[in-house]
């Protein structure tokens, strides 16, 4: 058996038991997400679960519709807002772009995979676990919504506000000025909204603050319709809720019961998983 002498060994055979654990880890947790549900006594599964929403979603359909036709035509006066207010709210559209959730939320999962090492103890592996699960259905639930969201508006083809009006269309151009509907910053932000909303409910007040700025900006900086930016929050927070059944439909996070209603499984406090990633850290 040969052992480690130098401090020089000593770092490299840390980094390579980090990146073995990372490796693992990220596998069994793909294993997991994508592989047969685990679905005791009578819990609906995930087509059940999507199924429960059509109503809504015709719903929202037909306000994206009556809103391009009594709203979209009337777009162009937004412009007529003064300069300082749409400069406010040109800072505030940035903040709508995905990186700035989902970079986070991936390092911190990949730090917390290269943490989690057989060497851990039982109590601190099963709390950063249940971590990591919320963090994964945060990034999934932003993440995916956003991905699909890019390519269909580019499938449409919808111009965005100009002279050409609200009925101008270039489907499959993959040209920006052509990939209007739907807004993907509005898609970003809602999603935010239902998908950290539904692990840490306490934070909805400002995740709709923050939701409504973002649709709000993207009208007033004239980067869309009107319609775009509902039919981006329904996208949003219909992919986040569809991303949850998932996570639902094998119990991952969540829970459903028989008749569908879908909730939250209780998850570690902030102060357990710091005292977890500070007894991972030591290890």
């Amino acid at each position: 058996m040969t052992a480690v002498t130098g401090p020089g060994e000593a770092v490299a055979a840390r980094d390579g038991g980090a990146l073995r654990s990372l490796g693992r880890n990220v596998a069994a947790w793909f294993a997991v997400l994508f592989g047969k549900p685990s679905r005791p006594g009578r819990t609906p599964g995930f087509k059940a679960l999507v199924l429960a929403h059509r109503r809504q979603a015709a719903v929202a359909l037909a306000v994206i519709l009556a809103t391009m036709l009594l709203v979209d035509p009337l777009a162009p006066h937004v412009k007529a807002a003064p300069r300082l207010v749409v400069g406010v709210f040109e800072d505030i559209t940035d903040l709508g772009r995905s990186g700035y959730i989902l970079v986070p939320v991936a390092l911190a999962m990949v730090w917390i995979a290269a943490l989690l090492r057989p060497g851990l103890d039982r109590i601190s592996r099963a709390v950063l676990a249940a971590f990591v699960v919320r963090l994964g259905f945060v990034f999934v639930a932003v993440g995916l919504p956003g991905l699909v969201a890019t390519i269909v508006k580019r499938w449409i083809g919808r111009v965005r506000p100009s002279e050409l009006g609200p009925w101008a269309y270039q489907p499959l151009s993959w040209r920006s000025e052509w990939a209007s509907l739907p807004s993907g910053h509005t898609v970003t932000a809602f999603a935010a909204l239902v998908a950290i909303g539904a692990v840490w409910p306490a934070a909805r007040p400002w995740l709709w603050i923050y939701a409504l700025l973002i649709a709000l900006s993207r009208v007033i900086v004239s980067a869309h319709f009107p319609s775009d930016v509902i039919a981006g929050a329904a996208f949003g927070a219909f992919g986040a809720v569809l991303v949850r059944e998932w996570f639902a439909s094998r119990r991952l996070g969540f829970t459903a019961a028989p008749d569908g209603t879908v909730r939250a499984l209780p998850g570690p406090s902030l102060p357990r998983v710091l005292r977890a990633l500070a007894t991972a850290v030591e290890r």
